[in-house]
């Protein structure tokens, strides 16, 4: 049974426990007069909290800052990172607070307040987050999760008339996140830039222990050593990154800052800023408006996450001196990628298997699907009506009817060598081709009602983006294409 109160949460903090070097111990910056705007149960449950906890006074006094965790231990960890592909040196939680890490039924989490003011890693910042970027990663990281698709999570979203200065006056918000574990990439490549390889080990030390402990077998014919630990840690965790970008990549995400201080060492999707769910595809499409190079545009983001795996491996270098055995680790992330992304392709194509011959079919689609702007998320769903008898409801998304018809006939010629059923196919495909996803012009929507007070909107988006698979009578607006006017929302560094 879920308990009522925080002060009955079990409380670990095990990060806490780590060498004061790895981050300062200060209390949060509490909003003034806050209010509670949204609060996620589902999120609630993961840390043993009954739902009838989110509307008490003592869980807005924590998670607007005002009031440490009971039994926690607040701090803003340090770490550096290679930001737009250049160094970037010291970094850290310029605006979070790791209020502290609970033991929930299935797990530990940790609670960090992102928007809770000023640290020592703040460099130039307020230490603010503002009303907009935070009810978009609070939205953001619920949909992630409802796509199956490795992510922190989100508990509580507090709002106040606090103005913060961006490119205008805005007013401050806390989001609340959840994740096993905040370290990143950037946390190993903190202490080897600064050569310190005994406070390196110690990281590693820490994560193997706590979330990788089978770095430490031996595998079958291979006899243990002292440094197989660290190179059995970045195999592992080359493999959750890869898969992450296969999920990524079929669910048209893109991330927007892919910078090694936003690079999960547990292979989770980290820090929403300005990232974008496609509508009109582009192979090239950058969400970010500030990434003016295109660095992190949809189409590089498996490649820029090896280059970032490439940086912590060579972080491990200080303690692996086998440089071919990380290399042949990273070797291993191409594969991996590869075959994990062919595999959710043949699904959203209702394939039963993918075969070489398939490559072609899938390169072409992507073409013509960029050629035509043609919307991501409904071109896959539709798939499924066409390969019904439904034709028009697919080819009606493309400038170029004939060229979509044609393709569509080469799917269906594949079909027939398959020998599945259509319906079964169909039904196939509807459930790992969302009909639902947290498209900009709804975030903005929903930010809009907020900004009067008005929670509504957040509320029917994460109803909706729990389950996006099945439709909902009455929200079809939800799953159509966007207006005109969303062409036209930029989201920034500053989002």
């Amino acid at each position: 049974m879920n308990v009522r109160s925080l002060t009955e949460l079990h409380t670990v903090n095990s990060f806490a426990a780590l060498p004061a070097a790895f981050y300062t111990r200060l209390a949060a910056q509490g909003l003034n007069n806050p209010r509670l705007l949204h609060a996620n149960a589902d999120a609630a449950a993961l840390i043993g909290l009954d739902a009838s906890a989110l509307s008490t006074p003592e869980f807005l006094d924590v998670f607007s800052g005002r009031q440490p965790l009971p039994g926690g231990d607040t701090l803003a960890a340090v770490y550096s990172g290679h930001q737009f592909g250049v160094w970037a040196g010291q970094l850290g939680d310029g605006r979070a607070h790791l209020l502290g890490e609970v033991q929930g039924p299935e797990g530990a989490w940790e609670l960090q307040l992102k928007g809770s003011g000023m640290t020592p890693y703040s460099r130039m910042g307020d230490g603010r987050a503002v009303l907009r970027s935070s009810v978009r990663e609070y939205l953001a990281s619920e949909a992630m999760h409802g796509l199956g698709v490795p992510t922190t999570r989100a508990l509580a979203l507090v709002v106040s008339d606090d103005p913060v200065m961006r490119e205008t006056v805005e007013t401050a918000a806390i989001v609340t996140r959840m994740s096993p574990s905040f370290v990143r990439f950037g946390s190993f490549e903190h202490w080897s830039s600064r050569r310190q390889p005994e406070l390196l080990k110690a990281l590693a030390d820490y994560v193997i222990d706590r979330y990788y402990p089978e770095c430490r077998d031996a595998a079958d014919g291979e006899s243990s050593s002292d440094t197989a630990p660290y190179v059995n840690l970045l195999r592992m965790v080359t493999r959750r990154t890869a898969l992450l970008m296969a999920d990524w990549q079929a669910v048209g995400f893109c991330h927007g800052v892919m910078n090694t201080d936003n690079m999960s060492i547990l292979g989770l999707t980290l820090d929403y800023g300005p990232y974008g769910f496609m509508d009109g595809f582009r192979l090239g499409h950058v969400c970010n408006h500030s990434d003016s190079e295109g660095r992190y545009s949809w189409n590089r983001q498996p490649s820029v996450a090896l280059w970032n795996l490439y940086r912590l491996g060579g972080s491990l270098h200080m303690l692996v001196q086998d440089a071919d055995a990380l290399r042949a680790v990273l070797d291993e992330f191409e594969a991996i990628f590869t075959r994990a992304f062919h595999d959710k392709m043949a699904a959203k194509l209702g394939l039963m298997a993918w075969t070489p011959d398939d490559e072609p079919l899938l390169d072409d689609l992507l073409k013509l699907m960029d050629a035509n702007q043609a919307d991501f998320t409904l071109t896959w769903r539709r798939l499924a009506d066409a390969l019904q008898g439904r034709r028009s409801a697919f080819e009606d998304l493309f400038i170029d009817r004939a060229a979509a018809a044609a393709w569509l006939d080469r799917l269906l010629a594949r079909h027939v060598q398959d020998g599945r059923p259509a319906l079964e196919a169909a039904t196939a495909m509807n459930r790992v081709n969302p009909l639902y996803v947290l498209r900009n012009h709804l975030a903005e929507q929903a930010i809009k009602a907020a900004k009067m007070g008005d929670a509504s909107e957040i509320d029917t988006l994460m109803r909706l983006l729990r389950d996006p698979y099945e439709a909902q009578d009455g929200f079809e607006r939800y799953a159509g294409l966007p207006p005109d006017w969303a062409s036209g929302i930029e989201v920034s560094c500053s989002s």
